[in-house]
């Protein structure tokens, strides 16, 4: 779990130029759309709302920005009329790839994630080839070095995460990890915020079971596979259950 976590934070940190901005506010305002569809406009009363939101804010997305998706997805607009669908697969080393979608239109997405596996070594699977190597948690990673230079403790982080739902906290040696259910996903992220503890990290993932060692060519096409993936705007989120060793994957991803 630890190599997976320090791929997700060297992502996170690469993903964090302006170069990448315009497909991370692609996949939020569509993330807020739908969930101001399904459980209406006041975040108060709508938890995965709030979720997208605070996720908005974090991206530094402009407020009516947000609102338009909100109002958008809250006033039935046809043009929000998003499906959500999970694609799973296999990747070089046969690493498995759970890849959670949202789109207008489903054979466009089914084409274009197929053509992503076919192009780049992979395989895609049948529903349920791979989801069943994965559990639905929330995760936080807080790195013991922040680019603001306040760091929680594991003790702290401990106090604060026992009262609120937090199953765990792993320290993998740069940073702790802290997981939970999913549904206390929100309160924990509220609590940690009250306390001012700010995540590197923090996401509703699905976290791998068990990881697969990747290294040499399978690694770099690997990554090729998922950057294409993840590149794809009805794309929201890739996860895998690889392990690449951090100096590797430093260099394959600089």
């Amino acid at each position: 779990m630890a190599g997976h976590n320090k791929w997700s934070k060297i992502k996170h940190k690469k993903g964090a130029n302006d170069a990448k901005r315009a497909k991370v506010w692609t996949k939020i305002i569509r993330e807020v759309t739908i969930a101001a569809k399904m459980g209406g406009a006041d975040p108060d009363g709508n938890p995965r709302l709030r979720k997208a939101i605070d996720d908005a804010k974090a991206a530094n997305m402009p407020k009516d920005t947000v609102q338009r998706a909100v109002n958008k997805g809250a006033g039935g607009d046809d043009d929000a009329n998003y499906e959500e669908l999970v694609y799973e697969g296999y990747g070089p080393a046969g690493v498995a790839l759970y890849v959670e979608c949202a789109t207008d239109n489903r054979n466009r997405t089914s084409a274009d994630i197929r053509a992503a596996f076919k192009k780049r070594g992979g395989n895609l699977g049948a529903s349920g080839s791979v989801a069943y190597m994965f559990d639905k948690k929330g995760q936080f990673v807080f790195e013991k070095a922040p680019d603001d230079g306040a760091a929680p403790t594991e003790d702290a982080l401990l106090e604060v995460g026992m009262d609120h739902g937090a199953e765990d906290v792993v320290d993998d040696g740069e940073a702790f990890e802290v997981t939970c259910e999913s549904n206390d996903f929100q309160g924990l992220r509220e609590a940690f915020a009250a306390a001012g503890f700010v995540p590197a990290l923090a996401k509703v993932a699905m976290i791998p079971q068990n990881m697969v060692k990747t290294s040499g060519d399978d690694a770099a096409q690997l990554l090729k596979l998922v950057d294409a993936l993840e590149d794809l705007d009805d794309v929201q989120n890739v996860w895998g259950n690889f392990d690449i060793d951090p100096e590797e994957l430093e260099k394959l991803l600089g």
